[in-house]
């Protein structure tokens, strides 16, 4: 019998977990343990019986965490003269326009911990000023007796010659610091605030995720992968050298779970809604995930290649509450896994979407949240009516009717905020959400997909077999991912392909050797970063052609979709080449259930409330259900990992793979 790989995914609420074994799969829940993921991590391995892995696959939030917590270590900036304030003067914008007192987040290395170097390479990469190794040796020995933990390094040039920063790693070494951090290594590219922002962000959550990976892989029952924000895996200890890679992690799995599950059920156009504990994520898909290098955690850059994935404060946890001026409004505030919402009956009193729901009846408190968690619709309603109470114009009332409509406007305010998500992902983007399917998973997302699907008009939704753990099945279904990069700001012309070609083959040969223990043939791809002369921003256009009329059409095509214009008489510069080196992974087992779909018979009845009307929604185990059945709306579908609504309306049709299609009439 083969060892089973296992995918878990930590998040604010719940740690969710898959083993894969001989084609079964097994799926778990157990609540998160904020004080150390590692802990809820093993105990939930060991939960579903995982003594001997051949594999464990990690979606991780400590480096998110340690950045927005600020828990990280007490992190040093070497740079070039005249750039120590680089993190401080940024590109000079303004969060919020409006504001007239904007607040910008402190940078997470103060101006007494950000230093220079006496040296400087120009623009060509040539060597303007030697480094000067007596004046470092002073410099480093200032940041020990300082207490510093870890150190990154941010010369100006170095992407082009990385000789200073290399020098400067050695006698950092020399010194005894175990952390450093090189740009030229983590970002060798153009664009000086964003690279140190980013490499300052490794540095900073360096030791802390070194020290989390090392206590796991030391007690895991079996080699620990880490899923990357690309969407790929790292080993471990790749993972604990370029944490900065890691930091949407959970995220990504689930947008890879749901390309998996979606393309088997015949979609390729996908929009992704994953609704935890504390937050929902969305993402578009249009045959591919959509990546950028434009991101940021806690208000800070991050110039890493990531999944475009937009996050919202708003989940399963997020507290409903009154504002200053009486307002109501939910998030991001979270109750997180501990207390949690009022519902799960280990001491929280503020309501929670989760109560909200739990108040309407969409959750049902005869099932068991992972299994084991009793939901209790008193405590529940006890927490909203507290919140009712407060509002002024619901004081005319009865309790119940009190209750009822503040329940109702929770929805509608995390709704709105998730709905505006999706707006960003699709519309804003140039992208009609009808032309679209809404696939939805997490733990409350397939509670809320079809009101969000309304919302957009989207036809179609998508629920996964297993939606509730569809991120820890993701990160099984990642493939193992380098990504390469380096600046070359070229002209986009044949002359200069020679050049362009040098440097691909150059970033393909380190792909080889990175990935060689696992293929010695992994598939690669290129890419150019390319805009306009004279722009200031850039898109990233798939190089899979020889030459360069190909990949100069694309770029126009590109352009025209995201910025509705473009013009191919203007010359085009190729700032940036890219590589990415993959070697697929085993993927996820395809095993329907057998045997034939019995009626459906709703027989059982629960009363749901939808808007002002509470109606009789028939209760499922979906679990139950087989291939073929088809149900209208409303129902409720149980199941281990979450649960399901579908509203009256929408019709819910099983497909050959144990996922459920959900769809409406066409208006």
């Amino acid at each position: 019998m083969s060892r089973p790989r296992a995918g878990v995914d930590v998040g604010g609420t719940f740690t969710d977990l898959v083993a894969i074994e001989n084609g079964r799969i097994v799926v778990g829940k157990v609540l998160s343990t904020p004080g150390d993921p590692s802990r809820g991590v093993l105990a939930g391995l060991a939960g579903l019986g995982v003594t001997d892995a051949r594999a464990i696959v990690h979606g991780s939030t400590v480096a998110t965490n340690a950045v927005l917590e600020r828990k990280g270590a007490r992190t040093a900036l070497i740079t070039t003269g005249g750039f120590r304030d680089v993190l401080e003067i940024g590109r000079q914008n303004r969060p919020d326009l409006y504001a007239t007192e904007p607040v910008l987040p402190v940078p997470l290395v103060g101006r007494d911990l950000r230093r220079e170097a006496a040296e400087r390479v120009d623009h060509h990469g040539q060597v303007l000023t030697p480094l000067d190794d007596a004046a470092l040796r002073e410099t480093i020995a200032a940041l020990s007796d300082a207490g510093v933990e870890s150190c990154a390094v941010c010369l100006l040039f170095s992407f082009l010659n990385p000789e200073h920063e290399r020098r400067t790693r050695d006698l950092l070494r020399e010194a005894g610091f175990e952390y450093v951090s090189l740009s030229s290594d983590i970002i060798p590219e153009f664009r000086e605030f964003e690279r140190t922002s980013t490499v300052c962000l490794n540095a900073y959550v360096e030791p802390i995720m070194s020290a989390y990976l090392q206590r796991l892989a030391d007690e895991a029952p079996g080699p620990l992968w880490i899923v990357q924000s690309n969407g790929g895996v790292l080993r471990s200890d790749e993972a604990a050298a370029e944490p900065v890679r890691t930091v949407l992690s959970g995220p990504a799995g689930g947008v890879v779970g749901a390309l998996e599950t979606a393309g088997r059920s015949g979609f390729d156009g996908i929009v992704t809604f994953d609704m935890g504990g504390t937050s929902t994520d969305v993402a578009l898909c249009p045959g591919r995930p959509l990546l950028t290098n434009q991101g940021q955690v806690g208000g800070f850059p991050v110039a890493i290649g990531m999944i475009d994935i937009h996050t919202v404060g708003a989940g399963g946890g997020s507290l409903a509450y009154l504002d200053d001026g009486g307002a109501l409004r939910v998030g991001p505030e979270s109750a997180g896994a501990d207390p949690g919402p009022a519902a799960y009956r280990r001491g929280g009193e503020r309501p929670t979407v989760t109560d909200a729901n739990v108040v309407l009846g969409r959750l049902p408190v005869s099932g068991r949240l992972g299994g084991t968690l009793q939901l209790d619709r008193d405590l529940a309603g006890k927490a909203v009516g507290q919140l009712a109470a407060a509002i002024p114009d619901l004081r005319d009332l009865d309790p119940a009717t009190a209750i009822r409509r503040t329940a109702l406007a929770i929805l509608e305010l995390a709704n709105t905020s998730m709905e505006g998500a999706l707006r960003v992902i699709t519309v804003e983007r140039g992208y009609d959400p009808r032309e679209f399917t809404l696939t939805a998973f997490g733990g409350a997302g397939p509670v809320h997909a079809c009101d969000l699907a309304d919302r957009l008009h989207i036809p179609r939704v998508l629920i996964p077999r297993y939606p509730g753990v569809l991120s820890a099945m993701g990160c099984l279904a990642a493939d193992r991912l380098r990504a390469y990069s380096r600046t070359v700001m070229l002209p986009a012309e044949a002359a200069h392909l020679p050049d362009i070609e040098r440097v691909a083959a150059e970033l393909e040969d380190l792909a080889r050797a990175d990935l060689a223990a696992e293929s010695t043939a992994p598939e690669l791809a290129r890419a150019l970063d390319m805009r306009y002369l004279g722009q200031s921003y850039e898109l990233a256009v798939p190089w899979d052609e020889p030459g360069i009329d190909r990949v100069l059409a694309a770029f126009h095509e590109a352009h025209e979709r995201r910025y509705t214009y473009s013009d191919e008489s203007l010359p085009v510069e190729i700032v940036s080449v890219r590589v990415t080196g993959a070697v697929a992974s085993p993927g996820l087992p395809d095993a329907p259930a057998a045997g034939e779909s019995p009626p459906i018979a709703h027989a059982e009845k629960i009363a749901v409330t939808f808007g002002d009307a509470e109606v009789e929604a028939g209760l499922l185990d979906r679990e139950a259900l087989r291939p073929g059945a088809i149900f209208d709306g409303p129902a409720i579908l149980t199941q281990t990992d979450c649960t399901t609504v579908v509203p009256l309306g929408w019709t819910a049709t099983v497909d050959d793979h144990l996922n459920l299609v959900l769809t409406r009439p066409a208006e």
